[in-house]
């Protein structure tokens, strides 16, 4: 039942941005942790941002190193979607983005082994 769809990605150039969506259903949205993740070629799976649950947490974020800054993790817990705003994008940022959901913690770290359900992802591509 629970299902996390991404949209938003694309190609950008550097210094541009970009809002990444993940519309999600299946599971008490506003309770839970809610993540986003990246995997560029060869390279293992990362967490970029997660956050936690608003009525089962503090709705607080985590920022990898080397987005904070420059991407903002947001909930609208009335559409239960996820958003990542991604702006001064780089193009080691190029990566295919992931939402995820940690439907058995309000509290989460960002490794990828903490979620348990995943979108399909959404390429973005940052190139002049």
């Amino acid at each position: 039942q629970v299902q996390l769809v991404e949209s938003g990605g694309g190609l950008v150039q550097p210094g541009g941005s970009l809002r990444l969506s993940c519309a999600t259903s299946g599971f008490i949205f506003d309770f839970y942790a809610v993540g986003w993740f990246r995997q560029a070629p060869g390279r293992e799976r990362e967490g970029v941002a997660c956050i936690s649950g608003t009525s089962g947490g503090d709705g607080s974020a985590w920022y990898a190193g080397p987005v904070r800054g420059r991407f903002t993790i947001t909930k609208d817990n009335t559409n239960d979607t996820v958003i990542l705003q991604m702006n001064s994008l780089k193009p080691e940022d190029k990566a295919v983005y992931y939402c995820a959901a940690d439907t058995y913690n309000a509290y989460s770290g960002c490794s990828d082994y903490e979620y348990d359900y995943w979108g399909r992802g959404t390429q973005v591509t940052v190139s002049s």
